[in-house]
């Protein structure tokens, strides 16, 4: 893997004196390779020489940021262990004059010690699907609670139709910390402390173990969360899905369907809506820094026909930009309207704090939880430890 990272990595003299080598991860939508592509080659005080990265690009980037033939410039979310590690550089100036002007909920997970990591490029988010005409039939108004998102898929399967589809699992994958969110808890909360040391939590993710109890969750679908098509062949009723599914459901569908957040559970709960987004960086190990943070501006502070370009006209996105969302004519109305705010008003991402040692010891705890029925109380108090364990160590290296 450190070989595939060597070769020619676009590092030498041009425009400007300065090569740049920038590296991005594959991605499914036609036309962003051409199209990233094409913005490098507008840029004119360096030479960019842009690598799409098959395979997997966040364990390539890792190996070479380690080295001296790495990317100057790279996408992704830079990692606890890469910031504290010396891995990434600093990029807080990029912002001074537009900081206020990017969402909070993408911003803060590329921010550490108070200073910013990453430039975030787009935001993908999640949310729940219906399918009007199937609630409208069977009584159902579309759900706001957690309570009343049981019941209706629960009233809303029969023996042809599932009521919900979170996901070939039961929802545990895909699902994270938002039902947590939902019930007004965090996965970290923001002085670094275990976030859902609460008896809600217990009670929320237990709310879970009913859907699949009650054998309203569809499960073993052709294609999993990710893919519409459960619910475009009228296979549930209600499907958990990203913002990418919105064009094909819209062109499928028409108007009968609608969006929703993750409904709130208890008394001091929130809607909550899960988004993440890859960002732009820079390596220390880069020979150019100055000029690698100078290109970063340009393309994702400056030229903000091509961030709205970059998230609309391939896949289908969120810009960064509050303000390029809001003015977005493809983001103006409908469901995609409604996504916007909804990001907005209720996004959530994962904390940079969050590691994936304790992603993976809360995730294990929730397939138990959803699937095996095992007691919330004491998983929730097990993962709790190993959390609490897992900010200790990481703070330690502050």
């Amino acid at each position: 893997m450190l070989a595939a990272c060597g070769g020619n990595t676009g590092r030498g003299d041009g425009k400007g004196g300065t090569r740049l080598a920038q590296w991005y991860h594959q991605y499914g939508e036609a036309g962003t390779e051409q199209a990233v592509k094409r913005y490098a080659a507008g840029y004119d005080k360096a030479d960019v020489s842009v690598q799409w990265r098959p395979g997997d690009y966040d364990r390539q980037t890792a190996a070479a940021l380690l080295t001296d033939s790495g990317p100057d410039v790279f996408e992704g979310s830079p990692t606890l262990d890469q910031i504290q590690g010396g891995q990434v550089v600093d990029l807080t100036d990029l912002l001074d004059e537009v900081k206020d002007d990017f969402n909070p909920a993408v911003l803060t997970p590329k921010t550490y010690d108070g200073k910013i990591w990453g430039i975030p490029q787009v935001i993908d988010m999640q949310l729940l699907y219906y399918r009007k005409s199937l609630l409208k039939a069977a009584g159902v108004e579309p759900p706001t609670t957690l309570d009343a998102l049981v019941d209706a898929a629960k009233r809303l399967t029969d023996s042809k139709v599932k009521g919900l589809f979170l996901g070939n699992d039961g929802g545990a994958g895909v699902l994270a910390g938002t039902p947590l969110n939902a019930a007004g808890l965090q996965l970290v909360t923001d002085d670094g402390k275990v976030g859902f040391d609460d008896p809600a939590a217990a009670r929320t993710l237990g709310k879970l173990h009913h859907l699949y109890t009650d054998k309203s969750l569809l499960l073993g679908a052709p294609t999993d969360w990710s893919d519409p098509a459960a619910f475009l062949q009228g296979l549930t009723a209600m499907q958990w899905s990203g913002l990418w599914a919105l064009p094909q459901i819209s062109k499928e569908l028409g108007d009968d369907f609608g969006v929703l957040p993750f409904p709130k559970d208890g008394p001091h709960g929130a809607p909550a809506v899960p988004v993440g987004a890859y960002g732009s960086a820079v390596s220390a190990r880069s020979r150019h820094r100055e000029a690698a943070k100078e290109y970063v501006k340009w393309l994702w502070v400056e030229r903000t026909d091509h961030q709205e370009d970059f998230a609309l006209s391939y896949g289908f996105h969120i810009p960064a930009r509050v303000s390029l969302a809001r003015k977005a004519a493809k983001l103006r109305s409908g469901p995609a309207a409604d996504a916007v705010r909804l990001t907005t008003e209720h996004g959530h991402a994962q904390p940079l704090l969050w590691t994936p040692a304790s992603q993976t010891a809360y995730q294990d705890a929730l397939v138990r939880i959803i699937k095996g029925g095992a007691n919330p109380e004491s998983e929730v108090r097990a993962v709790v430890r190993k959390v609490g364990a897992e900010l200790d160590r990481v703070k330690k290296k502050r």
